[in-house]
């Protein structure tokens, strides 16, 4: 047990400059240590008796995506389900949510077996989303909700126009156009084409109805495109808010 006790100590002090980056407390401190607890450690040191963090991510998991939910469900309240979701999946995706841990600095912090950590597994992306997962579980089980959701919302929602890059505009616009702008055609032009060739800017104007609603640029026609759509959807989204 003294063993025990001395490798837990040792270990909590260190996360002292993480919690105060990501702004919380932990009454339970055990829920902190499992959440960062890789299946491969329990595995390698089992006289410690730890839990690792598995169930924490799959609680987690629930809780982000409720929190995302939420969020997208009261920001957006004229879209369809179909919409939502591909919105909510743009945003808790492998990739945002390795971003979101890499940001945090996680991959110091996680508890790894010798195997896994040889082979490169502290900033395996699987892994960080993972742990990532398993902090908001943690959070959610030592302060409830509105804990975690604090922490969701200045570590996840806060970040929104880096994480929504990976949603389909185009398709996101079309459908809203479709459903509230019935006959109405949604026209893509392009206005400039810029730079050398091999550092090529597409200037992509977007307009309905003859009235310009959006203008993205970007190094393809398809990626400034999309950032047009964007500003499109955006627009349109908050003058229909605006008229309720």
């Amino acid at each position: 047990m003294p063993e025990k006790e001395t490798t837990e100590s040792r270990w909590d002090v260190k996360f002292s400059p993480l919690l105060e980056l990501c702004g919380v407390t932990f009454r339970n401190v055990a829920l902190l240590r499992q959440a960062f607890t890789h299946a491969s450690f329990r595995n390698e040191h089992r006289r410690l008796h730890m839990g690792d963090n598995e169930r924490l991510e799959f609680l987690g998991d629930a809780v982000l995506e409720l929190i995302v939910s939420d969020y997208l469900y009261q920001k957006y309240p004229d879209l369809l389900e179909g919409q939502l979701t591909r919105m909510r999946a743009s945003i808790v995706c492998e990739p945002s949510l390795v971003g979101f841990a890499q940001r945090l600095g996680f991959e110091r912090y996680i508890r790894l077996g010798r195997g896994e950590e040889r082979s490169g597994g502290r900033n395996r992306p699987a892994l960080l989303a993972d742990v990532f997962e398993a902090f908001v579980g943690a959070i959610y089980l030592d302060g409830g909700y509105e804990a975690a959701r604090g922490f969701v919302y200045r570590h996840v929602i806060a970040h929104l126009d880096g994480l929504v890059a990976g949603t389909d505009y185009k398709t996101l616009l079309q459908e809203w156009v479709q459903q509230h702008m019935h006959g109405a055609v949604l026209r893509y032009s392009t206005v400039e084409e810029r730079g050398p060739a091999h550092a090529r800017e597409f200037v992509v104007s977007l307009s309905i109805r003859d009235e310009v609603i959006g203008e993205g640029v970007g190094k393809s026609k398809k990626e400034a495109e999309q950032k047009a759509a964007r500003m499109g959807f955006e627009h349109l989204v908050q003058a229909t808010d605006g008229g309720h």
